[in-house]
């Protein structure tokens, strides 16, 4: 077995590779479904890629993630570089319901993520003993899946700019012609980083927003 400051540096490296996973997965996702809707600009771009170093962001993928870490915040959570998209030709071509569609496909990723790593964690399909190091490794990894898309499904679908919710919000409204909804959405956008950063920094109202993730926690890890 591995001594303490072992586990604690394997502990770590599980954790960053879970949420790469979860962030940069959720991005290739956007991307993905804007292709399927004739928007070829993530593809143009390498964006389709599995490889890390295209998507990493600085402060979202990095620096965000480390500052919890050491705040010891009860979650981890970053954000990968937006993929890039021509929501325009998407609208113009296939209509809001499709831009819908582009701006829900990370949160559904993320929720599908979390569900089948709950699945993997609480069935006989893999052997996760835990007297073994690749079990240990397994299960902490499933762990770290399930809290992490959670998380991130959750808090992106805060109807705050420029997060998902938000964006689904906003097509949903022009959609409808709901266009004094629709103005407000975008008159608090430039504020939009600012609300998050208060969101994530400060508990009390952390915890407010994230009861719904806590929930489906409960139910994905009844432990």
């Amino acid at each position: 077995m591995l001594d303490s400051l072992s586990q604690h540096a394997l502990q770590i490296i599980i954790m960053a590779v879970a949420l790469l996973i979860s962030i940069i997965g959720h991005e290739i996702m956007h991307g993905l479904v804007a292709y399927h809707y004739g928007d070829p600009t993530a593809k143009h771009a390498g964006r389709l890629s599995i490889n890390p170093i295209k998507h990493i962001d600085l402060l979202g993928s990095i620096i965000v993630p480390v500052v919890l870490f050491i705040a010891q915040a009860p979650f981890l959570f970053g954000w990968a570089k937006p993929v890039p998209i021509d929501i325009r030709f998407i609208i113009h071509s296939r209509g809001y319901g499709a831009a819908i569609g582009v701006a829900l496909a990370g949160v559904s990723y993320n929720l599908a993520l979390a569900l089948f790593a709950s699945m993997l964690l609480f069935s006989d399909i893999l052997d996760l003993s835990m007297q073994s190091l690749v079990g240990s490794i397994s299960v902490l990894l499933l762990l770290y899946l399930i809290q992490y898309n959670v998380v991130l499904c959750v808090f992106n679908l805060l109807p705050i700019p420029p997060l998902d919710g938000s964006q689904a919000l906003l097509f949903a409204a022009l959609k409808f012609r709901l266009y004094t909804f629709a103005k407000f959405l975008e008159s608090i956008a430039p504020y939009g980083m600012l609300i998050v950063f208060v969101i994530l920094f400060i508990p009390s109202l952390s915890s407010i927003l994230f009861y719904p993730a806590t929930m489906l926690l409960r139910f994905l890890l009844p432990l």
